[in-house]
């Protein structure tokens, strides 16, 4: 539609997730009416996020060390991990300041349509975690849908032999939403997962 150099980064950007062509087509342009110096600092931050950020040894964040700042941190407690799906669900868990244990990031689930098996996801190094006996409970917190259910099944059934306590984030209605849009899913996990809140004398 554009040529050129507009048309592909227009492109570029499309591929990027949650990225549409109308959205791609916005930041293209806004990109074209900015100063070149604000060009220039976003491509040092997408060099540098390329050059320096790996995963961390122990439990697959994101760091810029060997080591992530909460693997590093002496106040964390060591015998509950909370096992996610990637480094983003680490942040969201992290934005409630209710847990206060260590984590383990999958690098994503499991997914036969894209060839995607329990081998191809962190599981051995998971389990290599668990060989000294310190962690008595694992959280699976992997999103809640058709995949996300598929890798909480298969690490339910292989760690529950083990004598470790495992447990799965509770689902169902958001807060401040309304029954009539909750799908048959999520409604049904909400009456699963209900819970007494009086009873009768």
């Amino acid at each position: 539609m554009f040529e050129g150099a507009v048309q592909d980064l227009i492109d570029e950007l499309g591929r990027l997730p949650g990225i549409g062509p109308k959205s791609a087509q916005r930041i293209a342009f806004h990109l074209l009416s900015v100063d070149s110096s604000v060009i220039e600092d976003l491509v040092g931050a997408l060099t540098k996020v390329k050059d320096d950020v790996r995963f961390c040894v122990t439990c697959g964040n994101v760091s810029e060390q060997d080591t992530c700042r909460i693997c590093r941190d002496p106040r964390r407690v060591d015998d509950v991990i909370c096992v996610v799906e990637e480094s983003k669900d680490v942040a969201a868990i992290e934005r409630t300041n209710e847990f206060r244990g260590r984590y383990h990031v999958l690098g994503g689930a499991i997914n036969p349509m894209d060839g995607i098996g329990p081998d191809d996801l962190r599981v051995k190094e998971l389990l290599a975690r668990l060989g000294d006996g310190t962690v008595r409970e694992i959280i699976l917190a992997t999103d809640p849908n058709l995949e996300g259910e598929a890798t909480a099944t298969y690490l339910t059934r292989m760690l529950s032999p083990m004598g470790l306590v495992v447990s799965r984030l509770a689902s169902g209605l958001p807060v401040g939403g309304d029954l009539e849009y909750a799908d048959e899913v999520t409604l049904g996990r909400a009456f699963a997962g209900r819970r007494t809140v009086s009873q009768t004398v």
